[in-house]
């Protein structure tokens, strides 16, 4: 079954989303809803959204807005997506209106959270119910890794398989079978684990904030952790999932959405925003009075110990030990969530893995509920250093009966054929010891088939000289044993730049000749890259700046996800690329002139701009419009096939007769005039307010590198020439106190300094 067309009945908060990445994934989509105006509203409402739910602003040109009154054009789609309210008395008489009007072939679906599937699909007709099963997407769809796929006991294994590949390849989504149980796995586990946290708040022992500090990012949670979380969901959201599995909120809960407080939407929840001078400062509600108060500092002795430990099991196993009111909380509230996950996960998964899977996918958990079990060594009493009482925590091995780790989901009684296991391309490698040389920043890993890894595993994967090394080893190794490189990982972020600290403290003692070295090792690296004797394919992910994207820059193709940011960021710090970031931008900007003598200001200026405003694609696809990748670099919607992909890649790149690239030996660039007039427009933004001093210091060396220096003409230089310029330009700021400030700002509280 071939997915080319999509529509989506219901343009609220979450149909609106979904139509929204399809479209991403280049599909025309048809959005309905009760009338035409409401279609349209509730586009125009996705398209405002933050974070957007658009690679592009383009892509929003794929979807048709229409009433359900026009409902017979969904006949020509291959997939509807049912959307609409929560209820099943609106459910079912639309979909009754569906099964006439859709095509013999065409899949429909329902984004219900938790209403049985089954029982949607009743009374409607044999080829519907075949072509039927539940889709489950979270909120924001397109940023939210889950798709619970729910068949029922009549939908068409090929359906299901499907759309499992679809929700895979095209729309990038980690997708996880479900069985036909109220809220399904994620939704199901995660009401329990909240009603458990709801309860602790109502004992008057533990703020709001301290909540949210321990049950975000030091358990391996998202930074919204529990209150935050609820807040952008909405308490009546919250109330629908509870309402499902009949389990009854604290009277808190009803307390809220009885005055309104239902979080984000209503403007109030558990935190609330008030304008406070020329700003605004959050407020968090007080339980106890049901009224507002500033935010509270949060004081843990184990959590700021935490704070140093890295690996997640290390870290959840110390805290849920402690002696304090963190391991108080965490043994209240997580031991009696994994006790009931295990008991109930045989009646609504297939394996443990998929609860893992569901949680981590849908909640962003850094372990799953199993893999936390594992690290406390719950259901192993005998463990030393878990709990004072080992008993009291000891699950018996009847609740975890029916479920094991790496089983194979069925459905409709055979064996389900979409993605089960993670694509661990780079783990397995190195699990069979194909390591081929690694140091403390990157490694090289062999991926099998002639294709050499270069991974990158600095904190951050910030690139220091040991990374430096291990590029132009892995440029080496490829070029001797090897028919491609790939440089890519599998972590969030392929690389955040260079390690400022290093910079920092090399700048402050003045060793000049140091960073001069570092900067001509770095750009022998990129060069080394770019010129090598094999393809280099760069597999970009997450955050991809400065010196991470000069690395893209100089691959001979990238393979990014579609969640890639990349960007060159130098100038937040008062720098500028240097590591052939520039000289290459310049050189991408006027690779296709259509001629030599062509007014070169209009690409120097967006090249200015690009650079120099530090923009960053919010997407791959809006990488490409800011030309940090070609219409030749693929993209690749689920980033756990990143790597997959990009070995798939360079050794299509080999079939193809790769051949080396050589030097540019004539770049055009505009001199004088250009510079003239970069100049021009850095002056006129800072006579008007705009940039500040050393902002103007900043852009003024830009300038000079974009246009060549103040050649007398318009002319062409070499690679080199451009490389040159812009290392001494970097030098300089180097000296520049400013500049200094910037970074010691920036390595301190994460933002930039505006001095």
């Amino acid at each position: 079954m071939t997915i080319r067309s999509a529509a989506v009945l219901g343009a609220g908060t979450m149909g609106a989303q979904i139509a929204a990445h399809f479209a991403n994934a280049g599909l025309p989509v048809l959005l309905l809803d009760l009338d035409a105006v409401t279609a349209r509203d509730g586009l125009k409402r996705a398209r405002a959204l933050k974070p957007d739910p658009f690679f592009t602003a383009d892509a929003a040109s794929l979807i048709t807005t229409g009433g359900f009154d026009e409902l017979e054009k969904i006949r020509s789609a291959d997939w509807i997506v049912e959307a609409v309210v929560e209820q099943l008395d609106v459910k079912r008489p639309l979909l009754e209106r569906v099964d006439k009007a859709r095509g013999a072939a065409s899949i429909v679906s329902t984004n219900t959270s938790g209403i049985s599937v089954a029982a949607l699909a009743e009374g409607r007709s044999d080829a519907f119910r075949r072509h039927w099963l539940g889709t489950h997407f979270f909120n924001p769809p397109r940023y939210l890794h889950l798709v619970e796929l729910i068949p029922t006991s009549d939908t068409d294994p090929a359906v299901a398989d499907a759309v499992a590949a679809f929700a895979d390849r095209r729309l990038g989504k980690g997708v996880v079978v479900a069985k036909d149980s109220p809220n399904f796995i994620a939704n199901h586990i995660g009401i329990v684990g909240v009603v458990h946290v709801l309860r602790a708040l109502e004992s008057g022992r533990y703020t709001i904030e301290e909540i949210d500090a321990i049950t975000g990012p030091a358990l391996g949670r998202p930074k919204s952790a529990t209150f935050r979380t609820m807040d952008i969901a909405g308490l009546d959201i919250l109330a629908h999932v509870a309402k499902n599995l009949k389990i009854e909120l604290p009277p808190l809960v009803g307390a809220m959405i009885e005055r309104g407080w239902l979080g984000e939407k209503s403007g109030q929840g558990f935190y609330k925003r008030v304008k406070s001078g020329a700003g605004a400062e959050i407020l968090t509600l007080d339980p106890a009075s049901m009224t507002y108060r500033p935010k509270q500092p949060v004081k843990l002795a184990s959590l700021d110990a935490a704070r140093a430990i890295d690996d997640a099991r290390e870290r959840i196993r110390m805290l849920f030990a402690a002696k304090d009111k963190v391991g108080d909380f965490l043994r209240e509230t997580l031991e009696p969530t994994l006790r009931y996950t295990a008991k109930v996960a045989p009646e609504i998964a297939h394996s443990s893995d998929d609860v893992d899977r569901a949680m981590k996918w849908g909640f962003g958990w850094e372990l799953g509920p199993f893999e936390i079990m594992d690290a406390l060594g719950i259901g192993a009493p005998e463990r030393e250093g878990v709990t004072g009482d080992p008993e009291r925590v000891a699950l018996q091995d009847t609740e975890r009966v029916a479920l094991h780790r790496g089983a194979t989901t069925t459905v409709v009684g055979r064996p389900f054929q979409g993605r089960h296991a993670d694509i661990t391309l780079l783990r397995s490698a190195k699990d069979r010891s194909a390591v081929v040389k690694k140091n403390a920043g990157a490694s090289l890993v062999d991926l099998g088939d002639g294709v050499l890894a270069l991974e990158f595993h600095s904190k951050m994967n910030a690139i220091g000289g040991d990374t430096m090394q291990m590029i132009r080893a892995g440029v080496k190794e490829a070029a001797a044993n090897f028919a491609a490189l790939v440089v890519g990982n599998d972590a969030p972020n392929f690389s955040v730049g260079a390690n400022l600290m290093l910079l920092l403290l090399e700048a402050q003692e003045g060793n000049w000749d140091e960073i001069d070295l570092g900067l001509r090792t770095f750009q022998e690296a990129t060069q080394a890259l770019r010129f090598a004797d094999t393809p280099v394919v760069v597999a970009a992910a997450g955050m991809t700046l400065g010196g991470g994207c000069e690395i893209v820059l100089h691959g001979d193709r990238v393979q990014a996800a579609a969640e890639s940011y990349i960007g060159l960021v130098e100038v937040g710090v008062g720098l500028i690329p240097a590591g052939g970031g520039t000289k290459e931008m310049v050189a991408r900007a006027v690779d296709d002139l259509p001629s030599t003598q062509a007014d070169l200001l209009p690409f120097a200026q967006r090249v200015f701009e690009t650079i120099g405003f530090a923009k960053v694609s919010t997407s791959a696809a809006d990488a490409r419009r800011l030309g940090f990748l070609g219409d030749a670099d693929p993209i690749t919607m689920n980033r756990d096939r990143l790597m997959e992909d990009a070995k798939a890649y360079a050794l299509e790149r080999v079939r193809e007769g790769y051949q080396r690239r050589q030097p540019r030996a004539a770049i055009p660039v505009g001199g004088e005039s250009v510079l003239a007039a970069l100049k021009l427009g850095v002056h006129r933004a800072w006579r008007a307010g705009r940039i500040s001093d050393h902002d103007a210091v900043v852009g003024r060396a830009l300038a000079n590198v974009i246009a060549g220096g103040a050649l007398p003409h318009q002319t062409t230089v070499a690679e080199q020439y451009l490389l040159d310029l812009e290392r001494e330009a970097f030098l300089k700021l180097c000296g520049e106190r400013k500049t200094l400030e910037r970074i010691q700002h920036t390595l301190k509280t994460g933002k930039p300094l505006r001095n």
